[in-house]
């Protein structure tokens, strides 16, 4: 396990479709939209407006994000669109056609965070994010703190999720950088 207190920072895997992206977002403010472009198709994108300052200022505070989504190899796009800092994605290549391939990768970069990095784990993502069993058990055994979330896609992360991971940060954020 690392030590040091950079090293020991939380890391964020979060998800876009269904976590940030979402139908009907039900923040206080309408939703944003825009449009990303894979392979000349154009996909629209929703979200809530309070939900990705939220996002920016945890960034701000030191979380770090790290994006795990089918997105990842078009991830500059949506950086763009809602207006989110740059953030390195978990994994790279992903084939979006095939799902359980995509599970499997988001998976494993839950468990190098936690097995092989030995830091604190946020992982939001609606379909992924096991509800229980091994794969679970695995990554709440691993010594670190994690905060697992599986938000209702259509609904993506709700004002009450972003309190629950605020308070995982303040409890976990080695110190929060001075503004």
């Amino acid at each position: 396990m690392h030590s040091s207190i950079t090293e020991a920072r939380p890391v964020w895997l979060l998800d876009v479709d269904g976590v940030l992206n979402a139908a009907q977002p039900g923040w206080s403010q309408a939703p944003h939209h825009g449009d990303a472009y894979v392979e000349g198709i154009a996909y629209r994108l929703r979200w809530a407006p309070e939900l990705i300052a939220r996002v920016r200022e945890l960034q701000r505070r030191g979380v770090e994000v790290r994006w795990a989504t089918t997105w990842v190899d078009h991830i500059a796009q949506v950086e763009r669109l809602m207006s989110l800092p740059a953030a390195p994605t978990a994994f790279t290549a992903i084939d979006v056609t095939d799902h359980p391939a995509g599970i499997a990768r988001k998976l494993a970069a839950a468990i190098d965070v936690v097995e092989t990095e030995g830091r604190p784990l946020i992982w939001t993502d609606d379909d992924a994010v096991p509800a229980d069993g091994p794969e679970r058990e695995r990554l709440e055994a691993a010594g670190v703190p994690v905060l697992l979330m599986r938000p209702h896609s259509r609904h993506g992360l709700q004002p009450a999720d972003l309190a629950a991971i605020e308070e995982f940060l303040d409890e976990y954020l080695p110190v929060a950088p001075s503004a």
